[in-house]
């Protein structure tokens, strides 16, 4: 049985630090439509209409992961959602997806009122016919200066997502970011993701300017997510340390760094590399086709992790705040949590509704 952390019982949001949290976070909450500015993280094969329904339920933002779905299987997750919330959501889509056009179609056909492009820099294009269409455009932002021109693109909100979030990551940590960006954009509203797990953080973020904030890894072990139950354990046994970025063994053969749980899985990619480019370096394959296999070393290993259950080769991937996982709970509790926890740093800050 995995180690689990008594949970802490705390008292009840009292309304004065309610009422400053929902001042903290006002412009996101007016951006989202929702009660609290909390983000669901895209998570493909996990964000599904289950979890992004409980979050929206909950209180939160649910975002739909279309990941690489063909359009009318967006189209039929996008109902399904629907039949399970009246709440507000929205859908995540791939920038690099051979069909974003259609996709893109499908969205403003089936009114989703937010869609977050993710994945690389979105055209002015795809900005311009989303929200010619009705839509609210979300982008990610790396860096300050890819921050204003997004900005002048029209996307109507920016996430900073540090390198302790699960997935594709980038080099640069949430707190420098959100230092570097956060205190010079003030002309849309600002989410800020990575790492984050408890509700103290939530508030230092939007004490610093930050409009709310995006989670995924936390929400994984919501009663309502349907990812298999090893995928789940891997979580609650897992601690910190064991997010670790994919490593690159030759820089004559990039790797685009993914932060997942070390397994078997992941020694093999550092083997299957070695073996690659020597194989390069005999004359038996030309660059290319080196890559190509390098590349191809992951598909289907997601999947195989989330659906399947396969944790030991297939790709766990989890963010850094994996290890304030320590149980399976409704993504209510998970949200009234969080909520719980800032509420009581803002009245550490400010006893007995000081100011």
């Amino acid at each position: 049985m995995p180690f689990i952390l008594p949970m802490v019982s705390m008292p009840p949001p009292d309304s004065f630090s309610r009422a400053q949290l929902d001042r903290l976070w006002a412009k996101g909450r007016a951006f989202l439509g929702t009660e609290l500015a909390i983000m669901g993280g895209a998570m493909t094969w996990v964000s599904e209409r289950h979890l992004v329904a409980a979050i929206s339920n909950g209180g939160g933002f649910g975002v739909l992961a279309s990941g690489s779905m063909p359009p009318e299987i967006l189209r039929a997750e996008i109902k399904a959602t629907r039949a399970l919330t009246t709440k507000p959501f929205g859908v995540n889509l791939i920038t690099l997806h051979p069909q974003l056009a259609e996709l893109i179609s499908v969205c403003l056909e089936e009114k989703v009122s937010h869609v977050v492009l993710a994945g690389g820099v979105p055209t002015t294009d795809s900005i311009r016919t989303l929200k010619t269409g009705g839509a609210k455009v979300i982008c990610f932002a790396p860096a300050l200066v890819l921050a204003r021109r997004l900005i002048k693109l029209g996307a109507d909100a920016l996430v900073l997502e540090g390198m302790e979030a699960g997935g594709h990551i980038g080099p640069v940590t949430l707190t420098v970011l959100a230092q570097e960006i956060l205190p010079h954009i003030d002309e849309v509203p600002v989410f800020v993701a990575g790492g984050i797990g408890r509700g103290e953080a939530i508030v230092s973020f939007l004490e610093m300017g930050a409009a709310g904030v995006q989670m995924g890894t936390r929400f994984v072990c919501a009663s309502e997510c349907v990812a298999h139950p090893n995928f789940k354990q891997a979580f609650i046994k897992a601690a910190a340390r064991d997010a670790v970025p994919s490593a690159q063994i030759d820089p004559r053969f990039p790797v685009i760094p993914v932060r997942a749980l070390a397994n078997e899985g992941t020694r093999k990619f550092m083997d299957k590399q070695r073996e690659v480019i020597a194989r390069f370096d005999r004359g038996e394959l030309d660059q290319k086709a080196a890559q190509l296999e390098i590349e191809h070393f992951w598909a289907g290993a997601l999947r195989r992790a989330v659906v399947e259950g396969d944790v030991d080769t297939g790709s766990v991937m989890a963010g850094q705040s994996v290890g304030m996982v320590t149980t399976i709970q409704p993504a209510k509790d998970i949200l009234d949590e969080l909520v719980t926890q800032a509420c009581a740093a803002l009245t550490q800050r400010h006893p007995a509704g000081g100011s």
